[in-house]
């Protein structure tokens, strides 16, 4: 598994912490960005960064409010967290990437995706949410509480330092822009060849989602991973890196061949 180093990005006087592989990458190999969820942060996506970083560059940041990043008073919206996000990749030097994104984070990609298309190569959406037919606080818990059993126990210890770290009242600000988020609207917007996530457990995000969200992207693939639950980020990411190194590095060389014509 690759290593993993903190990393620091000043962001409209604000400072943002990121973990960033620092094994030797590859010449010419993929530039990934991971985005977490609500109210987790780069910690949640450790796992997979390990497990991508011996092959790609991977940078893993914390948004703004989350993790160890700076925090604002007020928490972001989409809008301003696509933003911030895009300006960060610009401060720290990455022209164009790839981008992963868990849950949530998924939906902030979705919004990046439109709002920068320019900055996006591919776009890997794991457990996107939200199902417009679960866009409910209460339908949302119930859905939880059947995903839970499937999710590793550390899971919790992960989650409630994060949620720790961000507070509670920012969490619940985030979680209701993640209710009212149409991410269903914004996905045929998306040009980026993308790779939707599932695995076969996850409760938040059922097949006919899964599909649906496939359905709507452009260049969208669908990918089903058995025996994991919603966060298959943390809970299966050797799987999750055997289906989306191959993704990330095809649309890599395709990338090249079409500078060199």
């Amino acid at each position: 598994m690759g290593r993993l180093a903190s990393s620091w990005t000043t962001v409209h006087n604000l400072p943002m912490h990121a973990r960033v592989s620092v094994e030797p990458a590859p010449a010419g190999c993929p530039v990934v960005v991971l985005v977490h969820g609500v109210g987790v942060s780069s910690r949640y996506m450790i796992p997979t960064a390990q497990r991508l970083g011996t092959s790609c560059r991977v940078y893993a940041p914390d948004l703004p409010g989350f993790g160890l990043s700076g925090k604002l008073a007020h928490a972001l919206t989409l809008r301003e967290l696509s933003d911030v996000l895009a300006d960060w990749m610009q401060a720290t030097g990455l022209d164009r990437a790839a981008l992963l994104g868990d849950s949530f984070g998924c939906q902030v990609v979705a919004e990046f995706a439109v709002r920068h298309p320019e900055r996006i190569e591919q776009a890997v959406l794991v457990g996107p949410t939200v199902d417009p037919q679960g866009r409910t606080f209460g339908e949302q818990a119930r859905r939880w509480l059947i995903n839970t059993p499937y999710e590793p126990a550390t899971q919790a210890l992960i989650v409630l330092r994060d949620y720790r770290d961000c507070g509670l009242r920012r969490a619940w600000r985030t979680f209701q822009f993640c209710l009212q988020d149409h991410i269903e609207e914004k996905l045929p917007l998306v040009q980026a060849p993308t790779l939707v996530v599932r695995g076969s457990h996850d409760a938040i995000v059922p097949q006919r989602w899964a599909e649906e969200v496939t359905r709507l992207l452009p260049h969208g693939k669908l990918v089903v991973i058995p025996g994991a639950a919603h966060t298959v980020n943390s809970d299966a990411p050797l799987e999750l890196a055997r289906v989306a190194l191959p993704f990330l590095w095809a649309g890599c060389t395709t990338a090249r061949r079409e500078q060199i014509a």
